[in-house]
């Protein structure tokens, strides 16, 4: 039977400089997602990737002494280096200097402009060099730019605009008959309140007061403004083509998720419908704008002086602790907050104490009591019961929590099994069990804590792989798919455990941040 497919994409990182931890967050939750619909038995296609055009690289290369190509190609390696390092599943990671997408951008430009869709004029307005947006006064926050506070110029040059206004009513009435589109809720009603409905202006498609861009190619003058080039990489890196779209372009479009950072929320659900639109070409079923990862309760940025890289925080924690982290703390709909101390905390808490310290002990007793063979069972109680109905509950919570996007409290249900399984050590007492010679009852006890774990690790796959793969090389299990996870009591008995060994191992707050400091 042919796997029913999901494709799964991020917004492509600007290229602009290395992606600081908050950047890194959105492709560290596109990976859980997609490792989760592999695991569920979804045929999973996974794109990232470079945004590598526009003003500010052009203006950043020429600093450096470089060429922009240079530029980017430095860049865009350090970009893969770190969603590499961060362990991310990507099925492909997309560059927008490839000249495949450079040929179809120009295709597409080509096509709308032939439809009418988009016409030359004179653009006259505000502009964000960083941002490389055109803004109205209106639209200003203290005469400055809406999305990142700077200075704006007055900006006029010759433009080919795209027929916007075109396309208002039909959005509107779209986005209004499919209520799952935009994500979370609020996030819908920011677009149609506060952008839609008050008027959609025409937009500025092509640029002519610099060179670093894909060149119109019937009006070498000017080249296509960035997002009309980084939006598209959705359907060029996938084989869209306007006169023959390939085989892998019908099988994975439309996508069913895009996920991106809440502030290009605007460009994936005004522009980007509108643009596919006019190449008569299917919506993506969802768009779902996350919140921000701070820290110390403000925005992550170079220009700020604050920025945290997830390289670094994984060379000091290791990568499941990062990833960890950044997925259980920030909410569905809520900016999450990052500091040294809450990492800190939350690692000790949570993967040293509440999961590295049931793995360990759970494999010691059962090395301890019977030398490290998994044991059958032998006398059940009701309280085993309890700790079963926990374990199949998360399974289900998890993939509802997952189908919803609530990859947070999806990881939260992950842990309840972990949290139970302690809890029911403390009931149990196995050493009191092995005092009292009551064998067949600590069999039944061993067993269940070791069933659970081997559960919790294939759940916890998606979330810490690495983590996940060291707690089945422990149990010394094959079973780690979902299929294994339908009963619980699939684990062999009579299976030799392998030794127990730490997965997280404490961290002592004060030494650590009193050497950071120094």
């Amino acid at each position: 039977m042919e796997k029913e497919k999901y494709y799964i994409s991020t917004a492509i990182a600007y290229t602009s400089g290395k992606p600081h931890i908050g950047n890194t967050y959105e492709i560290i939750l596109a990976d859980a997602i997609a490792r989760y619909k592999r695991a569920l038995g979804y045929d999973v296609y996974f794109q990232t990737g470079t945004d590598e055009h526009g003003e500010k690289i052009e203006l950043k290369a020429k600093e450096a002494g470089i060429t922009p190509q240079e530029y980017v190609d430095k860049v865009a390696s350090d970009i893969k280096r770190i969603w590499d390092k961060m362990n991310t599943s990507y099925d492909r990671f997309v560059r927008t200097t490839d000249p495949k997408h450079e040929k179809q951008v120009q295709k597409i430009f080509k096509k709308m402009y032939d439809k009418g869709d988009i016409y030359k004029g004179e653009y006259k307005g505000l502009y964000c060099t960083p941002c490389e947006s055109f803004w109205t006064e209106s639209q200003l926050v203290d005469g400055k730019c809406p999305d990142c506070g700077r200075e704006v110029k007055i900006a006029s040059e010759e433009a080919y605009f795209f027929k916007l206004s075109k396309y208002q009513d039909r959005l509107v009435e779209y986005i209004e008959s499919h209520p799952d589109f935009i994500q979370p809720e609020s996030r819908k009603n920011e677009m149609l309140n506060n952008f839609i409905k008050p008027g959609l202006q025409d937009l500025c498609v092509s640029r002519t007061s610099f060179t670093w861009g894909i060149p119109v190619d019937f009006d070498s003058k000017h080249v296509v403004y960035v997002w009309l080039d980084a939006l598209t990489n959705y359907i060029t890196n996938i084989g869209f083509d306007v006169d023959n779209p390939t085989d892998e372009f019908k099988k994975y479009w439309p996508a069913d998720l895009h996920l991106i950072g809440k502030d290009i929320i605007r460009f994936h659900t005004i522009y980007w419908p509108c643009f596919l639109w006019s190449l008569d070409v299917d919506l993506p079923k969802q768009v779902f704008g996350h919140p921000w990862l701070l820290t110390n309760n403000d925005k992550i940025g170079k220009s700020r002086g604050n920025a945290i890289y997830a390289d670094d925080l994984a060379d000091l924690f290791g990568v499941d602790a990062v990833r960890y982290y950044v997925l259980h703390e920030i909410p569905f709909a809520n900016d999450g907050n990052l500091t040294y101390d809450l990492l800190i905390e939350r690692y000790n808490s949570d993967l040293a104490n509440i999961l590295g310290n049931l793995v360990n002990r759970t494999i010691s007793m059962a090395k301890k009591y019977f030398n490290g063979i998994v044991p059958s069972i032998g006398v059940k109680e009701d309280i085993d019961a309890d700790l079963i109905n926990t374990v199949t509950s998360a399974i289900t919570k998890t993939t509802e929590d997952m189908n919803n996007l609530r990859v947070a409290d999806a990881i939260d249900s992950v842990f309840e099994i972990f949290r139970r399984s302690n809890k029911y050590i403390d009931e149990t007492t196995p050493w009191t069990l092995a005092k009292e010679e009551n064998t067949e009852r600590l069999q039944t006890v061993i067993y269940n804590l070791l069933e659970a774990i081997r559960i919790g690790a294939v759940l916890l796959h998606s979330f810490l792989p690495e983590t996940a793969e060291k707690i089945f090389a422990q149990l010394n299990t094959d079973l780690t798919d979902f299929s294994s996870i339908e009963t619980f009591g699939k684990l062999e008995s009579g299976k030799e455990l392998n030794d127990p060994s730490p997965l997280f191992v404490r961290i002592d707050k004060e030494a650590f941040l009193k050497e950071l400091s120094q």
